[in-house]
């Protein structure tokens, strides 16, 4: 069997903003993936009609050959064709875009804040909470549509609950405090200016801190009847931009409802694999968390790519005075935050049946 052959057998998928950074992540994320192709890429109106590689300034490795040949379209359902719509756009943007996809009959997998936390809208880590896709036909049904919107959550709550859920299964949290460190290239290309971020700390990210506090309570919830209800653990945060490339470092305090020590911690997160219906996600690492011992780790320069972006490193687990534990993680914001995160419920949709397999 030849590579265009293995191409064609693969389904057909769009990205929406695909000139921008995070469109570019998911193309490249996409190049050689087992059951996903791009074949079609859409922007704003000033792009469309232009081959990809004129309309985009690419900004990391190679541009894939048969992704620069196409032709950019419209972020209109009556220019796309694919089922799987993966969405890049700003949040700006996003909203009407995305329902119009959803209400066209295609499968739309967001990477934007507009509709996460719509109590039917799935905001998923498919590790945490697969069974959240439960709402999609209740979502259906309510809004209808014969298409459906899932989400992945803010980068650094990503990576906050990722390591956070291995806790909660195991004791219960009550409560957190959460500071971020996060990376210039969550604020997209061209970003923070260079003399505002050069040897400094930004410490405020516009609308960072309630997307935090929100998404993670949601992230650990449960399905109750047609909704997703979030858990009911108080989250307080504090966002701040450092000159960091990539990968988002968090802070937390941790209050526990069942007394836990750092050591008990520590083997609740290496113990722990997520839910079974991930197992088997093409996107999904080896190990979705691993713990680090060393004292001065994790550190985004040395650790971001850990399992090709997929992997969030804890480490410094410790007793913490006021609460129960305190400990940092660290994750890629491009990768697992973002456009990987989003592929891999892609990958869900297809397993758990709303999508045809390859």
């Amino acid at each position: 069997m030849t590579r265009n052959d293995i191409a064609r057998d693969r389904i057909p998928i769009a990205v929406l903003g695909a000139t921008g950074a995070v469109g570019q992540t998911f193309i490249r994320l996409l190049r050689d993936h087992p059951w996903f192709r791009v074949a079609e890429v859409a922007a704003s109106e000033r792009s469309a009609g232009r081959r990809y590689a004129d309309a985009t300034h690419w900004l990391e490795g190679e541009m894939p050959a048969d992704v620069a040949a196409l032709t950019v379209t419209p972020c209109r359902p009556d220019s796309v064709s694919s089922s799987i719509v993966f969405s890049a756009l700003d949040s700006g943007v996003a909203g009407e875009v995305e329902i119009a996809f959803a209400r066209a009959g295609r499968f739309v997998c967001s990477n934007a804040k507009n509709h996460r936390m719509l109590s039917d809208v799935p905001l998923l880590i498919p590790e945490i909470n697969a069974q959240h896709l439960a709402v999609i036909d209740a979502q259906r049904k309510h809004r209808g549509w014969t298409g459906a919107l899932v989400t992945n959550a803010n980068c650094s709550s990503t990576v906050a609950a990722l390591a956070l859920a291995p806790l909660h299964e195991a004791f219960g949290i009550t409560s957190m405090f959460i500071a971020t460190m996060q990376a210039v290239s969550g604020a997209g290309y061209p970003g923070v200016p260079s003399l505002d971020i050069m040897g400094n700390v930004i410490p405020y990210i516009a609308d960072e801190e309630p997307k935090i506090e929100a998404e993670i309570g949601k992230l650990l919830g449960v399905v109750n009847g047609n909704a997703i209800e979030s858990a009911s653990f108080r989250v307080t945060a504090h966002a701040n931009r450092v000159p960091v490339e990539h990968g988002h470092t968090t802070c937390m305090s941790i209050g526990l409802s069942s007394p836990a020590t750092p050591e008990q911690v520590s083997d609740a997160i290496m113990a722990w694999t997520g839910r079974e219906e991930a197992m088997d996600l093409p996107s999904r690492p080896h190990r979705p968390i691993v713990v680090t011992t060393e004292p001065d780790h994790p550190q985004p320069r040395r650790d971001v790519m850990r399992g090709n972006g997929m992997t969030v490193t804890v480490g410094r687990i410790r007793r913490d005075e006021l609460l129960d534990v305190r400990m940092v993680a660290m994750g890629s914001n491009t990768i697992r935050g973002a456009a990987g995160g989003a592929i891999m419920n892609a990958e869900l949709l297809v397993t758990q049946g709303y999508l045809a397999r390859p």
